[in-house]
């Protein structure tokens, strides 16, 4: 098992992790300063594709932690990060908030209901059925249909909304086509952030709160994989995987004296 006071870099989960809604995490505050203290490199990972990265950073602060946006990596920059190095022209049909369109526009592609090379579906507020239409009839015609994250739920203070892969399960439904999906668990992500902060495997590490999404991500990538209990995975639960974590804590918080 590796030290985690020799790795060089870390990848963490943001909800569940370093925040609960709007509150931090305990811990979190002290382990972000540890990173800058030791000079590690770090990205926080995250599958909403709402927000830009300075939206984000923004949210954080009031939560009390200070994560510039260039040490954020979200499921919208993943998935242009992926198209940008596919074949083909840079033309999309999108479904989603700004947190997307920025992320697609910043990689080179143009938004066009006129013949795209992909239909790409992200986390919005205001799905309508006119843009869900129109990407229904753009993947027959033969467009790439690709899917920020996995997500079929997303969290509201009245109760779960129904999120990404809600709508692409209608999508895949309506055509027969599967989407290519980005997020955690594709390690794919991983592999981009990592480039995004020039680490390697071997030397990086990855705390997440949630078994099947963060923790399998990071042990298909060959990370290091913490699991803290702070989110999703609870410890009566970890038993009905068929993998583990290198190491489990019960927040953050138990992860700065390793370091």
């Amino acid at each position: 098992m590796r030290n985690p006071a020799e790795l060089e870099c870390w990848l963490t989960d943001m909800d569940g992790v370093l925040v609960h809604e709007e509150e931090a995490l305990p811990g979190a505050s002290e382990l972000i300063a540890k990173f800058k203290e030791r000079g590690r490199r770090f990205l926080v990972l995250t599958n909403n594709s709402l927000f830009t990265p300075r939206d984000l950073s923004a949210r954080l602060q009031r939560s009390g932690l200070e994560i510039p946006e260039e040490n954020i990596w979200t499921s919208a920059l993943a998935t242009a990060d992926f198209l940008a190095n596919q074949h083909g022209e840079k033309t999309a049909f999108v479904v989603g908030e700004v947190g997307l369109t920025t992320a697609m526009h910043e990689a080179g592609f143009v938004m066009t209901d006129i013949d795209p090379d992909f239909v790409v579906i992200g986390d919005t507020r205001t799905y309508s059925f006119e843009a869900i239409t129109k990407a229904i009839r753009l993947i027959i015609d033969g467009a790439r249909f690709i899917v920020t994250n996995p997500d079929t739920t997303g969290p509201s203070p009245d109760g779960p909304l129904p999120a990404t892969g809600a709508i692409a399960a209608m999508i895949t439904t309506a055509t027969g086509r599967s989407p290519y999906v980005v997020g955690k668990p594709n390690p794919v992500m991983f592999r981009y952030a990592l480039n995004r902060i020039h680490a390697h495997s071997e030397s990086t590490g990855m705390i997440g709160d949630t078994m099947d999404t963060d923790i399998v991500a990071g042990m298909e990538a060959g990370l290091h994989t913490v699991l803290v209990l702070t989110g999703s995975t609870t410890a009566d639960t970890i038993g009905k995987f068929p993998y583990r974590p290198s190491r489990t804590l019960d927040s953050v918080q138990d992860l700065i004296p390793l370091l």
